[in-house]
């Protein structure tokens, strides 16, 4: 049946302005970006079986444009389309972020560096640059390696840092296999930036490892 043939309370979009977007299964929403089904079958038909074919969400999110559409009616377009809404989400968090400061939103500068290092394929070693009353001056990308682990020269943390004329710095980094536990040589990179930045005066705040689910902070380990 079309969802213009539905109940308008159980409509997606009706629903969402009714009821507000946490109301919405994750087929509803995703049947609200896809506006649209193909022949005989409608976006929210569409929306199961995407999610049926990619398990999740976040697998669907993460897919490259050809397994994104390797499902009739789904192409460039959409995909292009959802690139957007996952930037612009990225983008929020972190004006968010700049607005009031990593300090006074511990948990969204968690949220924050998990979207954007938990789902790289690859190790990201990553700083946010921080002026003196903690707020951000810039998130960036360091070091990338590959799924073993990435080479991080203090030196050039050291150098990125004076550029940006920062205060403090928190860095972090994920773990590809899914497991936030730190490892030696994580805590021994750790305390060798920690040393190097403080030659300068900028302080080192946190030590995020992003996992699969978890987040480890090395300061709250002890470790800083």
């Amino acid at each position: 049946m079309p969802i213009i043939d539905w109940p308008e309370a159980e409509r997606p979009r009706e629903k969402l302005l009714q009821r507000g977007a946490d109301a919405l299964t994750d087929a509803e929403l995703l049947a609200i970006f896809l506006r649209t089904g193909t022949k005989g079958v409608s976006a929210i038909d569409l929306a199961y079986h995407l999610l049926g074919n990619f398990s999740s969400l976040r697998n669907l999110f993460n897919a490259n444009l050809e397994e994104f559409s390797q499902t009739r009616g789904i192409g460039p377009a959409k995909y292009v389309q959802l690139q957007a809404v996952l930037e612009m989400s990225k983008r929020y968090l972190c004006e968010t972020l700049e607005r009031q400061g990593v300090i006074s939103n511990p948990e969204e500068t968690r949220q924050y560096l998990k979207t954007q290092l938990r789902d790289k394929p690859y190790e990201v070693f990553a700083a946010l640059f921080l002026d003196n009353r903690h707020q951000i001056i810039k998130f960036e990308e360091l070091f990338r390696g590959t799924i073993d682990g990435a080479s991080v020269y203090p030196r050039e943390v050291v150098k990125k840092a004076l550029e940006y004329n920062a205060a403090a710095l928190i860095i972090a980094h994920n773990h590809p296999s899914g497991v936030a536990e730190p490892s030696s040589a994580d805590e021994r990179i750790t305390t060798r930036l920690k040393e190097a930045l403080g030659l300068v005066d900028i302080k080192l705040l946190d030590h995020f490892i992003i996992g699969d689910g978890e987040i480890v902070s090395l300061a709250e380990r002890g470790i800083l």
